[in-house]
């Protein structure tokens, strides 16, 4: 006879494939399954019912992720545009980005100009629940418009508190309902939001203190704007056959000296 408890599918029950058809069914047909790495599961939640969703996988016994471990911002305004020369920089040296390349170029053969994603700002949680020892990632899209609002889970994980503020403070995410949003990690009076995509590497002002006012001051910003140098990823010449099949040779030649 079959085991009562197995999915559909025929998964044990207390497989990872079996995990997902419980969280599936829980969320009311809300949940949809989202790519993930093997062995981890990743659904993406409509912002109207996240609440409704989020509580109904804390109370559900068979998922019961009874701990929300962290929750974060995306911005996904660049998401899939390259401003940076990588194929050829091995051959080249080190290259700067271009911003705004797709602009100023037009994109390789065959190659599609991606558009800016049209819901740039999402929230990602990441869910643990100890009775199964499994984990959670849920994504949830910000509706649309400026600033980007979803609503709050503190009434659903009261340890979210934090985390929303930090994600208002650093992506300007709104989280309707949360008891006392306000920013976390920047001082007092910032202005912007300095893990959004647009936001300048160098900041809008810069802070110094003033010996003639006996005071901290707030002053635009004077350094240079610049673009990142990224590292450039080398192969290294150690590994080349023909040296590695000297060096075991002379390693052979000598048993009695240790290789390296």
């Amino acid at each position: 006879m079959s085991d009562p408890t197995a999915d559909p599918a025929g998964a044990p029950p207390d497989s990872l494939e079996a995990y997902a058809a419980a969280v599936l069914d829980a969320s009311g047909g809300r949940a949809v399954r989202a790519a993930a790495l093997a062995g981890e599961l990743a659904f993406e939640v409509p912002a109207a019912a996240l609440v409704e969703v989020c509580t109904r996988l804390r109370d559900d016994e068979r998922v019961h992720v009874e701990t929300l471990i962290d929750l974060s911002g995306i911005d996904y305004l660049t998401f899939g545009r390259d401003e940076w020369s990588t194929h050829g920089a091995t051959g080249t040296g080190f290259s700067r980005g271009v911003s705004g390349r797709y602009a100023a170029e037009s994109p390789p053969a065959g190659e599609a100009l991606p558009e800016p994603a049209a819901r740039r700002f999402a929230v990602v949680y990441q869910l643990l629940s100890l009775r199964h020892n499994r984990r959670l990632t849920l994504r949830a899209y910000c509706e649309p418009g400026e600033p980007p609002v979803i609503d709050s889970v503190v009434e659903v994980w009261p340890g979210a508190n934090w985390f929303e503020r930090e994600a208002f403070d650093l992506f300007g995410i709104l989280f309707r309902g949360h008891p006392d949003l306000r920013r976390i990690l920047t001082d007092y009076g910032f202005i912007g939001h300095p893990f959004r995509k647009d936001f300048p590497l160098i900041g809008h002002v810069e802070v110094r203190y003033d010996p003639a006012k006996r005071r901290v001051v707030y002053e635009p910003v004077s350094i240079e704007p610049r673009v990142l140098v990224p590292r450039v990823i080398r192969e290294d010449s150690r590994y080349e056959a023909t040296l590695t099949a000297r060096t075991a040779a002379g390693a052979a030649a000598t048993p009695g000296k240790p290789n390296g």
